[in-house]
């Protein structure tokens, strides 16, 4: 999508391809070799394209801004966002993206980025769960979150780090970090994905989610343990929701004794039949 997005975008703020080149410090022969996909951005200039344009580093490489009818309404809107680029004591860069939520929602994702514009993923850790839902979009508080990398997701989304409590998705103990890709459409939420959902009254939790969207406007949040019942959550509700993808955690999971059992059982039956043939 980096070319459409490019020549859409460079329209819809009125650029010459020169004059984009100049605000991204590049060659304007770049800039038509990008539009053409002729050649494909460093990731040094995708981040300053997604800041100019004001959207996520995802939305520029993955949304067809070209068949949304309101992506000019969207840009005005966006506007009125924080300035972007602020940078923090310990030389990252913190950048607000607006995204589409759902219909006319528009919501600001805060994220950091280390010195060589890579993203970082936040951590949440549990004493920091209140505050997030009051300061998961502010810059400032965003910034002072424990930050670190894992190379193995690669560069395909945005994502954080939550500490999770309670037993609801065992065998995932509680204390275990739940790290999660940014849900920009909760539409395309799967039935079953495991997910962390940010929402004003249940705060973070670590849940199934089954999509109500289309017919009920909620989310069904379902937990591993059987002792907990399904529960459904109201869309407008929900603050923010990232798809699992890994986690870490410092306890290992206790074996299943019943199939060690079972095994020696099989393995008894095995010598058995063996001496039996050998008689």
């Amino acid at each position: 999508m980096i070319n459409t997005n490019l020549k859409f975008w460079r329209r819809e703020l009125g650029l010459t391809q020169a004059q984009l080149a100049d605000k991204l410090s590049i060659k304007r022969s770049l800039i038509g070799a990008y539009e053409e996909g002729r050649a494909e951005p460093k990731l040094t200039t995708l981040v300053k394209m997604a800041r100019l344009f004001g959207i996520s580093l995802d939305a520029l490489v993955t949304t067809d801004f070209s068949k949304k009818r309101q992506a000019a309404a969207v840009m005005r809107q966006l506007q009125n966002v924080p300035a972007l680029g602020a940078t923090g004591t310990d030389g990252a860069d913190v950048t607000s993206v607006a995204e589409k939520a759902k219909g006319d929602n528009l919501r600001v994702l805060a994220f950091t980025v280390d010195q060589n514009q890579n993203e970082n993923i936040e951590l949440v850790p549990l004493k920091a769960s209140a505050g997030y839902l009051n300061g998961y979009a502010d810059q400032e508080f965003i910034e002072e979150l424990p930050k670190f990398r894992l190379p193995m997701l690669g560069q395909n989304g945005t994502f954080r780090a939550f500490e999770i409590s309670g037993d609801s998705m065992l065998p995932i103990a509680s204390g275990t970090v739940i790290v999660g890709r940014y849900v920009a459409d909760w539409n395309e939420v799967k039935d079953g994905t495991p997910c962390i959902v940010v929402s004003k009254k249940e705060g973070i939790v670590f849940k199934r989610v089954y999509n109500r969207l289309k017919e009920a406007a909620s989310l069904t949040l379902h937990s591993d343990n059987p002792v907990y019942s399904p529960y459904e959550i109201d869309v407008e509700d929900v603050l923010e929701i990232w798809e699992a993808k890994s986690y870490i955690s410092s306890t290992f999971p206790i074996a299943d004794l019943s199939l060690n059992r079972l095994a020696s059982i099989v393995l008894d039956l095995q010598k058995q039949v063996t001496t039996m043939k050998k008689a």
